[in-house]
């Protein structure tokens, strides 16, 4: 799978040549600084971790736990950045090249990510692919009926898909929000933990029995969503939105409809998708219609402006693909997840 990843990303950056051209410039504009003005990246004899994505950077907080004045870590999508959207300046690929260790998600958001480890100052840096260490977990982004696509515009329906009239042309593209599982978190956490210990042999006791503690809450929160849903009424969620939580509703057997897969830029659906997905809610009777943080709602309430009743509640999850880490002092993963099932909870009954 390392290497469908890396011509997959290989190819994405060939298609993107002046985003490229522009990382290059940042490229030597950070290495400049980095030889320039070196004691603004020095470690001062601290581990330098840098992450994409606050998932990963919470996971290796808990990690590290009491040992954390050992570490220089670092969240590069920070201040409500898009993980989409993201490009590094030239302080962020500073931040990179200097990096001990640098763990990126792996997926097409990160095509950005082969110019910086290209250009790394420290060659020893352990660079931590997520989905290469998901490996056959690792799911592919899926169009399913009533969702509209990105490239070709209209809403597939389970007629066309059936009678193969929509031919697949393109590669394979991973669904990259592997976070959203806490099945996959409890995975991760450990394969992070195993290269922190190489990081610091010293400790790395303590960092096995914070990751042992911690994939324990992981553990607990999972058997919690099992009884939560398998006892709900029902066992489908409608998203009028962007749906980024593919892995999460996988594993525990929910069916979905959303206007648009997770990874997709339309923020406008056709008619055709809109009564749709009217018609869904209506069809399975739910009382609430989905978003995604940082939605304005607008589709959700037109969505439900074209059902039968048209009292849904719109409620929201949480993505974490854009997150501020000074938002508040009780934001982490593991509440982040406790708060989507409660609104799971409610979806469902």
């Amino acid at each position: 799978m390392k290497g469908f990843y890396m011509g997959f990303l290989k190819k994405r950056l060939s298609l993107i040549k002046l985003q490229s051209l522009m990382l290059c410039v940042i490229l030597a504009a950070s290495l400049f600084t980095f030889t320039g003005c070196q004691g603004n990246v020095q470690n001062n004899g601290k581990i330098n971790i840098v992450c994409t994505t606050y998932p990963q950077y919470n996971w290796i907080q808990n990690i590290i736990g009491e040992e954390s004045e050992e570490f220089n870590l670092t969240l590069l999508v920070d201040g409500g950045a898009d993980l989409h959207s993201y490009q590094p300046s030239a302080k962020d690929m500073a931040k990179i090249s200097s990096a001990d260790m640098f763990v990126y998600v792996g997926g097409s958001s990160d095509a950005w990510v082969f110019d910086a480890v290209r250009e790394t100052v420290n060659k020893n840096m352990k660079k931590v692919n997520m989905m290469e260490l998901l490996g056959d977990r690792a799911k592919e982004e899926e169009v399913v009926e009533g969702m509209q696509d990105d490239e070709h515009g209209h809403s597939h329906t389970a007629s066309e898909d059936s009678h193969g009239e929509h031919e697949e042309t393109d590669e394979i593209e991973y669904d990259e929000h592997i976070w959203l599982s806490v099945k996959n978190a409890e995975i991760l956490v450990q394969k992070l933990t195993d290269v922190i210990k190489e990081l610091d042999t010293d400790n790395a006791e303590e960092y096995q029995g914070n990751a042992d503690a911690y994939i324990k809450q992981l553990s607990d929160l999972d058997k919690e969503y099992e009884s939560v849903i398998s006892a709900a009424r029902l066992k489908t969620v409608i998203f009028g939105d962007r749906f980024p939580f593919r892995y999460l509703v996988d594993d525990y057997n929910l069916d979905y409809y959303a206007a648009f897969a997770g990874c997709s830029a339309e923020t406008e659906a056709s008619f055709k998708t809109v009564t749709f997905l009217a018609g869904k809610v209506d069809e399975t009777g739910t009382k609430a219609i989905l978003t995604i943080d940082g939605s304005d709602e607008k589709l959700a309430m037109t969505i439900k402006d074209n059902t039968k009743d048209k009292n849904q509640e719109i409620l929201q999850m949480d993505s974490m693909q854009s997150v501020k880490i000074s938002e508040s002092e009780d934001y982490n993963y593991i509440n982040v997840m406790l708060k989507n099932l409660t609104v799971l909870k409610q979806a469902l009954s």
